[in-house]
This record gives C-alpha cells, sequence and structure tokens, in this order.
C-alpha cells in the first residue's frame, strides 16, 4: 500500500540514541509511513543499528547516507526529500523518541497552504541514558510521575507533555511563541518543499531549519502552531559541532532572505548550470 507520509530522520554518529528514536516509531498509532534516515556521515555502528531494527519494526525504513564531510545537515536533508516517495513530509531529529500519537497529530493537523511547527521536551542526559525499549513501548518515558521519579523538576516546560487534546489546543492557541520551521519536528507538503529548492546547502549549524520555514512562509505558506499537541523528548547530547562562524555565516543569509523576501536559493536540490 501506498504510504501517507514519510518521517526524514536527521542523524550523525548516535546510533544508541537512533535506535530510541526508532523504537517509538514502531509504537505509532498511524501506521501508514515510512521512515527515511538522513545520514550526515555516520560511520558502520549507525548502520548497524539500522539493519538490526529493521528486522524488529513494522514500517520501512530507507536509509540515505553521504560521507562525512563535516557539518551537512541541510546537503542530506535534501537528498533525503529527494528520496521520499510521498505528498507529505514530517522531519525530526535522530535524538527526538515521538510519543504514540506523534505522526497520528501531525496528519490530524494537516492543511493544503500550511505547514506544521511543534516542539520537543528537553530531558537531561542521565534520563536519556536510563530509557529503555520497554520503557518506550510502554510509553511510560512520556510520564510525567514517571519522570519526576526520575528527577524532573516542576516546570511549565511539563505541560508539554499534557496527554489531553483540549489543553493542548489551548495552549497552542495562547503561546507568545511565533510558530517556525524546527527540523525536530515540522512537517508539510513536499511540493511547497520544492518550490523554494529545499534547504539552502551553504548553511551549517544555526538557524539553517529557520531559514527553510522563512522561504516558505515568503511564498505565502503559513505556519500553524502545533507544540503541545505533538510530543516528543529529546534525548541529550553535546554539540561540539557548533562554531561561532557557522553562526555567522547563518545569520547572513538569513537577514538576506528576510529583506529580500527571499522564496528561492540558489543553493538548494537545483544548482545553477555553470556555462
Amino acid at each position: 500500500m501506498q504510504k501517507d507520509i514519510s518521517v526524514i530522520i536527521s542523524t550523525y554518529n548516535s546510533p544508541e540514541w537512533l535506535r530510541k528514536v526508532l523504537y517509538g516509531y514502531n509504537t505509532q498509532t498511524y501506521r501508514n509511513f515510512e521512515v527515511i534516515i538522513a545520514d550526515d556521515g555516520s560511520d558502520e555502528r549507525t548502520q548497524k543499528i539500522i539493519e538490526e531494527i529493521q528486522k524488529e519494526v513494522f514500517f520501512p525504513i530507507l536509509h540515505v547516507w553521504h560521507e562525512d564531510n563535516g557539518f551537512q545537515k541541510t546537503i542530506i536533508l535534501n537528498k533525503a526529500l529527494l528520496a521520499s516517495t510521498t505528498a507529505y513530509i514530517l522531519m525530526t531529529d535522530g535524538d527526538c523518541i515521538p510519543r504514540e500519537d506523534f505522526i497520528e497529530e501531525h496528519i490530524k493537523y494537516r492543511e493544503e497552504g500550511y505547514f506544521l511547527s511543534g516542539g520537543y521536551y528537553k530531558l537531561p542526559m542521565n534520563i536519556s541514558k536510563s530509557i529503555t525499549k520497554e520503557d518506550i513501548f510502554s510509553g511510560q518515558c512520556f510520564d510525567l510521575s514517571w519522570l519526576k521519579k526520575h528527577g524532573v523538576h516542576h516546570s511549565f516546560k511539563n505541560s508539554k507533555l499534557y496527554n489531553n487534546s483540549f489543553k493542548s489546543w489551548l495552549l497552542n492557541y495562547l503561546t507568545p511563541t511565533t510558530p517556525s520551521w524546527n527540523g525536530h519536528n515540522s512537517s508539510g507538503w513536499k511540493s511547497d518543499f520544492l518550490a523554494v529548492n529545499g534547504f539552502d546547502e551553504r548553511m551549517q549549524y544555526g538557524g539553517e531549519d529557520r531559514e527553510f520555514g522563512e522561504r516558505l512562509i515568503n511564498l505565502g505558506i503559513k505556519a500553524k502552531q502545533i507544540r503541545y499537541s505533538t510530543v516528543c523528548i529529546h534525548l541529550d547530547h553535546e554539540r561540539g559541532y557548533v562554531k561561532p562562524e557557522m553562526i555567522q555565516k547563518n545569520l547572513m543569509i538569513r537577514k538576506e532572505t528576510k529583506q529580500q523576501k527571499k522564496t528561492w536559493t540558489e543553493f538548494g536540490i537545483k544548482k545553477k548550470q555553470l556555462i
């Protein structure tokens, strides 16, 4: 049967985190999806994990990989986008475990002329490490009482884990946060992504997802806030790949996109042909 939605998961040398994330997709209530791993040059450990998981889960997994040449997430995301087989695409990261209704909620709120902007609930390292396959399959790693037993403190951010549709709707409506394209939890139509020429491949870490969303908005696509409806928990990790020069370059590209109201990047999926 033709799949209805593609889930693109970006990863780089975090095989055990990716394992937990893929277990999360095996719990999904909405099952008509494919998973595409956008792998920014991981070593053979990630390939091995994917081969193991493929034998356990119900959904198909396509591993899109290129050689490691520094932080090139935008390039591998464009390759994964082209490899997808569906009209609708959800993008997330290999450190974000989805709750069982994650894809179902994206399907529920999708609408032509919009992209969906979700969020995440960040976990400390000790809980990130201790979560087991059983914790994911049972759903207890999303339960606030379970998390508090493991050291999570009282916070308004805990409301991101509410399993109540009215409360989630109300918080989506009331939140002052502007909806934007968030690479850990956003979805939209493949035709719209192609209309802006995908991600700008000049960009490395720091705002590359936001710039993609800004071009979508410049195109006339509206952003819909669903950060309290689509629940995923973010596993902690170091960010040794972050460099100040990356941030500065990306800020300049974003500034240009905003000032010129760009809808297209010349450095995306389609490249200028040199004469």
